[in-house]
């Protein structure tokens, strides 16, 4: 098994773990055995986080709250749209990270990523407050996100939605979810997706490849403790239907057009590579991107890290190329 010390990080990302080990004996709850305690903490480090490690909001984007009738209750959605644009634009809906029970679109990270790449993609982003496990287990964020979609395309007028141009993606636990959410339409024949876009994603509920050994313990997501969050999103009786875990279903064709981008150093890295593998022999159009020098949280510290605004660059250009946009 790999550790830190065997290879030679950027300077920015040492800099980000050494910041993590300071914050981390202030915020007791990272400890916690209680996803509720943790969640809170979690959120508490990533803001303190961002804040010195992640670019801020350019100019140019319009950020504002959108409510619709979720099946839980009402769900909350923050939308980035590029002040410039006019009339229907490309939309994507997006899932933030946050291991299936932590995260929410009010994060420092999230508004920072999701702002700058709408203005550098040209393609609005629509943001989903989607219900965590335990409390919310599998597929209850999926419902969520299939609700958001329905609802960009039934009130697309209101929303300033191309509905021909629509699409998914997520970061992390964001990614499955955007993925189930992509073969649960494909199997129901509904709202018609134009792309599908999994950053650093785990498509199977347990470990794959060499990545999982090798990048076990240490490099940002530990392969025992995503065995827990993922039990808390399946839920105490398990999934309700095999979706759940994308690349263990046994048919991926009809998937939409997807971009896959998977850090090097991450233990989901060859989950990533697997599904991308798959889509090809599916004839599904895929763009595997391997991050170099990356570990899985690492993308985000764009003010810390030069390959990591590389990452969001070539990510912006993709959706700008998938969606067809000329963004400014």
């Amino acid at each position: 098994m790999t550790t830190l010390t065997d290879i030679a990080l950027d300077v920015g990302i040492r800099r980000w773990i050494a910041r993590i080990e300071q914050l981390a004996p202030v915020l007791p709850g990272l400890a916690s055995t209680d996803p509720a305690v943790r969640r809170t903490a979690d959120r508490e480090l990533s803001d303190l986080l961002a804040v010195d490690f992640t670019l801020p909001i350019p100019d140019g984007v319009a950020l504002d709250d959108i409510e619709i009738d979720g099946p839980g209750g009402p769900l909350r959605m923050r939308r980035y749209r590029p002040v410039a644009a006019s009339g229907p634009l490309p939309s994507q809906v997006w899932l933030h990270g946050g291991g299936f029970y932590a995260g929410t679109i009010d994060e420092v990270l999230n508004d920072r990523l999701c702002a700058r790449r709408a203005l550098d993609s040209g393609v609005q982003i629509f943001s989903v407050d989607y219900r965590l496990a335990p409390e919310h287990p599998y597929p209850a964020p999926v419902l969520d996100a299939v609700a958001a979609l329905e609802a960009l395309v039934a009130d697309a007028d209101r929303f300033g939605v191309d509905v021909d141009r629509l699409g998914i993606g997520g970061n992390s636990a964001g990614a499955a979810i955007a993925a189930s959410t992509a073969l649960r339409l494909r199997d129901a024949g509904g709202t018609s997706l134009l792309h599908l876009d999994l950053e650093v994603p785990p498509l199977s509920m347990t470990p794959v490849g060499a990545s999982a050994e090798q990048y076990a313990s240490g490099f940002g997501l530990d392969i025992d403790a995503l065995q827990l969050v993922v039990a808390m999103y399946a839920g105490p009786d398990g999934p309700s239907d095999p979706l759940i875990s994308p690349l263990d279903v046994d048919d991926l064709s009809g998937l939409p057009s997807t971009l896959i981008m998977a850090a090097e150093h991450d233990s989901l890295r060859d989950s990533g590579i697997a599904f991308a593998e798959r889509l090809q022999r599916a004839e599904t159009p895929v763009v595997l991107y391997m991050g170099p020098g990356h570990l899985h949280g690492t993308p985000g510290i764009t003010a810390g890290f030069a390959g990591a605004r590389e990452w969001q660059e070539l990510h912006a250009r993709h959706l700008a190329l998938a969606y067809d946009t000329s963004p400014a």
